[in-house]
Formats: structure tokens, C-alpha cells, sequence
């Protein structure tokens, strides 16, 4: 047998151009255009053939190429308007108003999540989750919050995806070589590589650990494929959410433990510590266990970590939230759970949920574990505080502390180059008005004809890239070239006038891909409309294991081979953040049409808006805060009413009332297309962006862009959350933690406590003369407790249909009692006319988070 040996002949970069690798090696090209231009114009071909990898193009250029540009003076312009604006970007400062919330010096807020979308050159996301967290980096690093983020380096990362020749995805694993992304090594101070370890079962995993750049901001990523460790072991983080559920644990085991020895191995010490979703949320007992391990009783250790803890949830869908069975924690995590000081029961409990037996929610844990928490829109804050309202079963849902923050999308990510180049034109100061609403009104001097000729060119991108992928997609899979030529005829045309519609993301089911097909007959009349047609563009991935999810790929795709579809409706395979970016870009109208309310914020709809792609979605996540009807700023869109399949169940099964839920959503959809979206954009002349369409695309753009993008979500975080949080971290930790030793304690004695505490209702007049005051007495049996702490409070409202609705409020203050009673006395202003008034007692303490964070009332 003959022996091949491998080696590599890398280019040796010229001293003109020496901070090319520089460029490379941080991730500011994910949104500085300016640094991408400069790798393209080296070699454009090999930039494409690269994945638009940066430091694979260096590695890859011939010698002679780049000798030439070195030479080049208009290459070498380019380079250094790159270089200026790099280096302006890195030495520029923080928001002044960050330091109102954190201390620059001492606080350091450390993020931890299990995938990062950054740019399609680091593949270790595999959907929103990613994106979100990658987006919230990158802002992060604009405004300069004192910023580490932490996650894992994943060998395959998540699939590439291909579909046959009968619709199906194929799910193609693709190894990468860790050096040919934008990230390097640690090492410790004598040169040596940095390692960390962690135990999972009786055996310690080594973990490598690496850096990747996002402008200021350092992720820390962590890898098990080193050579001590066994075979199965190095395999731990081969691929996002890949294996079963041991593999999830022990991935969880390395973020969640492994990241905070990581940072300590650095040298970091986080004030604040964001988990965002709850795969991280084993950091919480790692925590414990070095509290622990300085001194600190195992309840004292739990609530000084929760002091500076902020839990991030992401989905109202039960199958996003991870499930492990005590079986595995004992397993996988005995050696951990033996180091924390208390009882396995008492440990376990920490991940018990309301479905009770052997189960540890990561939730629960990240839940019990955190201080402050929340959702991500308003609808998905007040969804996830009825589905975790087991924690605090003693408060209505809208009183326990879940709050929300909505998310956002990072603006020079996802705009449009062209549509940065127009606003520097425009009015140059754009870049500081990024957060006021005011401002963006000058979207609308803009002239007509400019606006459209940015609309008309992005279409003609998206048309041309999509074109070239269904192309090769067919003849990969065999088909015939008279096939391809029709279902590429309508996308092929550059000067293309048709309506363009867009629907791309991850394909779980309830985010309904196939619901416009309800009536397949009104939607191909509505495409073929010969005078009025239209192209309908899906793209996603559905999980590899996600049977349901495939089957509406599959679906879409043999609808998009029937003869009065072929052509104008097409499934795109390859879905990532480079087709991503080129859909949202360049759809003129944006569909989203998930299941309400399930879709807790969806984003895909805000980087379309930005861009003046008009949304057609349900009234769900972030749709119903962003949408517009009417006013100087409306329309800016089109609203689907969500149908509340409760209306059905009492007649009918779920089955069936999901059924006609989806049946009346599509008619919706339908009508709003048909009767609105389509008349508008042709206008009375049958001509493309209308000046009516373009009043709405501009709405889009200047009431999104204010309030949706990433940096008025991170100083929501920074207002909201991680400065409350750093000052109750700084509280708890002061003099040898003694403020958690004393709140853990009277935790403690609360608990034992609270089962004996009980309140009177008071007596009251039947008939009160308004405008007089109430004079209100309870009598409150307190257990041993002291007045000091409780609150009493009564609720004056009204009850409309069996809703009781707290309308005013008022607190009554404690006099002396005899018999172990206490008796609270106030004076009250009743509202006008019949109401209703309530008296119930809370537990209180200086050092609560969150007046709910017991979940514990007691009612008269």
C-alpha cells in the first residue's frame, strides 16, 4: 500500500499587510462590512469557497496573490479604512450611562450559554438561542458593559442540511478544524496550556480552553477532545445537542462546572453571573461547592450565589426545557453533589418540579438558583410565570418575580449594507441615534426613489443567490434540467417585479410552517396572479431527531414540485446565518405564524423589519409590542388575531379545535395577503412598491430599529438586572457573608413557621359613605414570628366574571396583641360604588430581591 502524507503550504503574509491575521482573529468582521471587503477583495472566489472564513483565506492564498495586493494601492486604501475603523471601534469607551449600573473596576457580568451565533466562519449555534446570544455579545461589546461570555467548542457543531430528491433533510455532520477558527488557546502565566477538570462519575475530564474575540468582548470556549481523556469522554463535545440524554448531562456538567473553573483559572471574578437558558445552570452547584468549601453553611452558600444570579428562559415549549433523572445526577454528578453540605434530598429538591417523582428540571435548578428572572417579550414573561408558577404557590402568577426583557437583534449585523450606505448619506449621525425613536422619523425624507432602488437592489441579491441554490440543489439530486429551468424561471429573472414572501426558521412544529397550504388552491391563484404574482421562499432546519419538523420540509418541498407551484414557491436547503442574512434582507414581506402563545420572542421578523421587509404575523412574542396599526408611525405591518383554541374545547376535542384554530389563522393569513399586502404593493397600476407600500416599509423600519435592536436589550439587562444584581452580590458577600448567613437563617425559620401562621378576616360595613375613611383590623396569628416580618396589605377591587382585579392597595401596621396575637390596624379610601377588598400577610426581609421571591401569602 502506498502512504500519502499531508502537510500544508501556508502563504507568508507581507510586512505591508502583517495586521491581516489581526483582522481574522476577532469576530468585529461578523458586522464590520468594511473588514469582510478586505478578505473578499484578496481573493473573492476563495472567499466563497471558504465560507466566508477570514482566517481560512489566509491560510489558503496564493503567495503570489497576496504579494501583488501588498503592492496594490487601491487594494492597500481598502486595508487601512479597515485598520482606521477597527481601531476606532477598539479603543472606543463605554456608555456613560453603564457606569450609573455597574462599576467598571470591580463588576464583571459572565454570560453563559450552550451555542453563540457570531458569523457562519465559528459553527457553534444551531438557531435563535444562538443568535440571540451572539447578538447580545456584540452588543455588549458596542457599549462596553464589563462583559465575559462562556460556552463550548463543539467538533461537528450542528448539521449542514441537504434535501433529496423526495424532500427529505439530510443531516451532514462536518468536522471542524479548530485552526481554522477565529479563536487561539489559553495559557497559564509560564507558557504552559491552560486545562481545567471536571469529574463526571468516577472519572476526571480534562478541558481545553480557548478565546474567541467579539470586538472587546472574550468568549471562553471549552473542548473535551484532548488527548488524556478516553475515547468517550473527547467525544462530549463533538456536536450541539447531539447523543442522548447522558450526553446533554455531561455537556451540561462541562459548561456549567467547567466554565466557572474556567474563569477562575483566568483569573476572572464575575459580580454578576447570566445564564441564559437553563443547559448552564449547574454553575449554580459549582458555585455552592466553593462557597461551601470557604466556610459557608450550604443554605447561606445558596443564597448568596442566587443574590447575583440572573436566569434567562427562552420557550414555553416543555420539550426546550431539560429533564434528567435522579438516576443520572447520582451518576454523573455524585462527586459534585457530595462536596455541597447538605442532604442528597435537599439537593435534589433544588430541580423538582410540579410534576413531582425522580425528575431534576434545569429550570427549576436555574430558577431556585437566580434572584432575578425573565422571559423574553411581555407576552412570554407572563407565559412563564404561570408555567413555573409552582415555585410561588401562594401568589397569582402576575406577582411572582418573572419579569421580561424583550429581545433584539444586533442593527450592523443584519442591515443591509445598503441601507447603512444610504443613512451615511443621509444623515450621518445615525450611528448615534441608534436608540431614539425620534430620530428614525428621518426615514421618511428619504426620497422615494432612492428607497425603492435599495428595496429593488436587495431583492435582486436574494433572488440571484437563491436562484444559484435550488439550481445546484436539483442537479445534485439528479433532476431534470427542464425541471430546473422552470422551478428557477421566476427567481432567475434579475429585474424581477413580483412580490417576494419569506418564511425561514428553525422548523418545530409549532412555529407552523405549512400553515399558509390550508388552501392550496386560493394560495396558487394568489402566486399565478398574472398580473399581480408572487414567491413564496421557505428555508429551516427542523432537529435531526425532530421527525414532525422534517415532515413539513418534506411537505414543503414535493407542494413546491406540483405544476401550479414549480417556480413559485421554493424550499431552499443550506439554511444559516449567511442565507439568514440574505432572506431578511431581501423578502419584500416577512411571514410568522407560530401557534400563540408559543412563540416566546422570534426575532427573524425584527431583522426583517429593520431592512423594510413588512411583517405578516400572528400577535405573539415580539410581533405584539412591535406592531403598529394605525397613527403617524402606522401601519408598519399586518397582524394575524390569534384564535384562543379554548373557544372550541368545550364543543370539541383539542385535536379538532386545533384544527379549526389553524383553519380560521389561515384564512387570515390568506385574506391579509389577497386583500391588503398585495393591493398595496402594486398599486392602482399594477406596478411593484407602490408609494403606499413604501409608506408602510418605512414605518417598519423607523419604529423597529429604535426599540428592537440588541442594544436597547442590553441596557434593559443592565437597568434591570445586572446592576440589581452586582449591588445584591456586593450585599450578600460584604463581611464574610454575613447578611446570607442571616437571610438563609431566617429563611429557615420562616419555613417552620409559616405552616402555623394565620389571619382573621376583618369585620366591615355593609354600606360605607364616600369619601369617608375605612378604619381595617385583622388579627394575625404569627407562630413565632415577629411583625417585623410580615407585611399586611389590603386590596380594594372589583371581581368582573369571577376575576378579582386589585384596583388599590394599602398597608396596615402592627399594634400589641396578647396570646400570641398580633393585631394590624389601618385607615383605607374605599373606590366608588360595590367592590371587594382582600387582607392577606407576606413574609418580609430587607434582603429580598424581589417582594415575591418567597412565593409564600397567607389570606384573610
Amino acid at each position: 500500500m502506498t502512504t500519502t502524507l499531508s502537510f500544508e503550504a501556508r502563504p507568508r503574509i507581507p510586512a505591508a499587510l502583517d495586521r491581516l491575521e489581526e483582522l481574522a482573529g476577532n469576530l468585529a468582521y461578523a458586522w464590520d462590512r468594511d473588514i469582510r471587503r478586505v478578505f473578499w477583495r484578496l481573493d473573492q472566489r476563495l472567499w466563497l469557497s471558504c465560507e466566508n472564513n477570514p482566517k481560512l483565506v489566509l491560510r489558503r492564498i496564493p503567495q503570489a496573490t497576496i504579494d501583488h495586493l501588498a503592492e496594490d494601492r487601491d487594494f492597500l486604501e481598502d486595508y487601512h479604512h479597515a485598520l482606521s475603523s477597527f481601531d476606532s471601534y477598539m479603543a472606543s469607551g463605554r456608555r456613560p450611562e453603564i457606569e450609573k449600573h455597574l462599576h467598571p473596576d470591580h463588576d464583571l457580568v459572565a454570560y453563559f450559554c450552550a451555542e453563540f451565533g457570531l458569523h457562519e466562519s465559528l459553527p457553534i449555534y444551531s438557531g435563535g438561542l444562538g443568535i440571540l446570544a451572539g447578538d447580545h455579545c456584540k452588543a455588549i461589546s458596542d457599549l462596553g458593559v464589563p462583559f465575559i461570555a462562556v460556552g463550548l467548542l463543539y467538533r461537528q457543531g450542528y448539521f449542514t442540511q441537504t434535501i433529496d430528491a423526495q424532500g427529505r433533510q439530510q443531516a451532514n455532520a462536518h468536522t471542524v478544524d479548530f485552526d481554522e477558527l477565529p479563536i487561539r488557546l489559553c495559557h497559564r502565566p509560564d507558557g504552559s496550556e491552560l486545562r481545567v477538570t471536571v469529574e463526571l462519575g468516577e472519572r476526571d475530564v480534562q478541558l481545553r480552553v480557548w478565546e474567541a474575540k467579539i470586538g472587546h468582548v472574550s468568549l471562553i470556549l471549552l473542548d473535551t477532545d484532548v488527548p488524556e481523556n478516553g475515547e468517550a469522554d473527547r467525544a462530549i463535545t463533538d456536536q450541539l445537542y447531539g447523543g442522548d440524554s447522558d450526553t446533554r448531562i455531561q455537556q451540561e456538567t462541562v459548561l456549567g462546572v467547567g466554565g466557572v473553573r474556567a474563569l477562575r483559572a483566568l483569573g476572572r471574578a464575575p459580580t454578576v453571573w447570566h445564564i441564559n437558558e437553563g443547559h448552564a445552570a449547574f454553575q449554580i452547584l459549582e458555585r455552592i461547592r466553593e462557597g461551601v468549601a470557604a466556610g459557608l453553611p450550604f443554605e447561606a452558600a445558596l443564597e448568596a450565589v442566587a443574590a447575583g444570579t440572573v436566569f434567562t428562559t427562552h420557550t414555553p415549549v416543555p420539550a426546550g426545557h431539560d429533564i434528567f433523572h435522579h438516576a443520572q445526577m447520582r451518576w454523573f454528578l455524585g462527586r459534585l453533589l457530595g462536596s455541597l453540605g447538605a442532604e442528597e434530598a435537599t439537593l435534589l429538591a433544588l430541580g423538582a418540579d410540579q410534576h413531582g417523582g425522580d425528575r431534576f428540571n434545569m429550570t427549576s435548578l436555574a430558577l431556585r438558583g437566580s434572584r432575578f428572572h425573565n422571559g423574553v417579550s411581555k407576552i412570554h414573561g407572563g407565559v412563564a410565570s404561570r408555567m413555573e408558577a409552582y415555585l410561588w404557590p401562594q401568589l397569582p402568577p402576575e406577582e411572582n418575580p418573572i419579569g421580561h426583557v424583550t429581545n433584539g437583534v444586533h442593527l450592523h449585523t443584519f442591515i443591509a449594507r445598503a441601507w447603512t450606505r444610504l443613512f451615511h448619506d443621509s444623515f450621518r449621525a445615525w450611528r448615534n441615534g441608534v436608540l431614539d425613536p425620534n430620530f428614525w422619523r428621518c426615514i421618511d425624507s428619504i426620497p422615494y426613489d432612492r428607497f425603492v432602488a435599495v428595496r429593488r437592489q436587495l431583492k435582486r441579491d436574494l433572488l440571484g443567490d437563491i436562484a444559484a441554490r435550488v439550481r445546484r440543489q436539483l442537479r445534485r439530486n439528479g433532476v431534470p434540467e427542464t425541471i430546473v429551468a422552470r422551478a428557477t424561471r421566476y427567481i432567475g429573472d434579475p429585474n424581477s417585479k413580483a412580490l417576494v414572501l419569506g418564511f425561514a426558521r428553525r422548523f418545530a412544529t409549532y412555529k407552523r410552517a405549512t400553515l399558509i397550504l390550508q388552501d392550496e388552491e386560493r394560495l396558487a391563484r394568489l402566486l399565478n396572479d398574472p398580473q399581480r404574482p408572487a414567491i413564496l421562499i421557505f428555508a429551516g432546519k427542523a432537529h435531526p431527531k425532530d421527525q414532525p419538523g422534517q415532515a413539513l420540509i418534506q411537505k414543503l418541498y414535493e407542494t413546491s414540485m406540483k405544476p401550479q407551484f414549480i417556480g413559485r414557491l421554493i424550499m431552499v436547503e443550506g439554511y444559516d446565518m449567511l442565507l439568514a442574512r440574505n432572506l431578511v434582507q431581501g423578502c419584500d414581506v416577512w411571514l410568522n405564524n407560530p401557534e400563540y402563545p408559543l412563540e416566546a420572542s422570534g426575532t427573524s421578523g425584527e431583522k426583517a423589519g429593520i431592512n423594510g421587509v413588512v411583517n405578516v404575523s400572528v400577535l405573539d412574542g415580539w410581533w405584539d409590542e412591535g406592531y403598529v396599526a394605525e397613527g403617524p408611525d402606522g401601519p408598519n405591518g399586518f397582524a394575524i388575531e390569534p384564535v384562543d383554541p379554548r373557544y372550541w374545547y368545550s364543543l370539541l376535542g383539542d385535536e379538532v379545535a386545533r384544527r379549526r384554530r389553524d383553519e380560521e389563522e389561515a384564512r387570515q393569513l390568506l385574506d391579509i395577503l389577497e386583500e391588503q399586502v398585495v393591493p398595496l404593493y402594486y398599486g392602482a397600476d399594477n406596478d411593484a412598491y407602490a408609494p403606499e407600500w413604501v409608506r408602510i416599509s418605512k414605518n417598519s423600519m423607523k419604529t423597529l430599529i429604535p426599540r428592537f435592536n440588541s442594544a436597547r436589550m442590553v441596557m434593559d439587562y443592565v437597568r434591570g438586572f445586572y446592576g440589581p444584581a452586582a449591588r445584591q452580590a456586593e450585599r450578600f458577600s460584604a463581611a464574610g457573608h454575613a447578611l446570607a448567613r442571616e437571610y438563609a437563617a431566617w429563611k429557615q425559620k420562616l419555613q417552620r413557621a409559616w405552616g402555623g401562621v394565620s389571619l382573621q378576616a376583618p369585620a366591615l360595613p355593609q354600606v360605607v359613605e364616600q369619601g369617608a375613611a375605612l378604619n381595617v383590623e385583622v388579627a394575625a396569628q404569627l407562630n413565632g414570628l415577629a411583625p417585623t416580618d410580615v407585611i399586611v396589605e389590603c386590596l380594594l377591587g372589583v371581581e368582573v366574571h369571577g376575576r378579582f382585579t386589585v384596583q388599590k392597595s394599602a398597608l396596615l401596621h402592627p399594634l400589641a396583641g396578647g396570646d400570641g396575637t398580633v393585631r394590624f390596624t389601618g385607615t383605607l379610601e374605599p373606590l366608588a360604588g360595590r367592590q371587594g377588598l382582600r387582607v392577606r400577610m407576606r413574609p418580609t426581609h430587607p434582603a429580598m430581591s424581589h417582594p415575591g421571591e418567597l412565593g409564600a401569602a397567607v389570606w384573610a
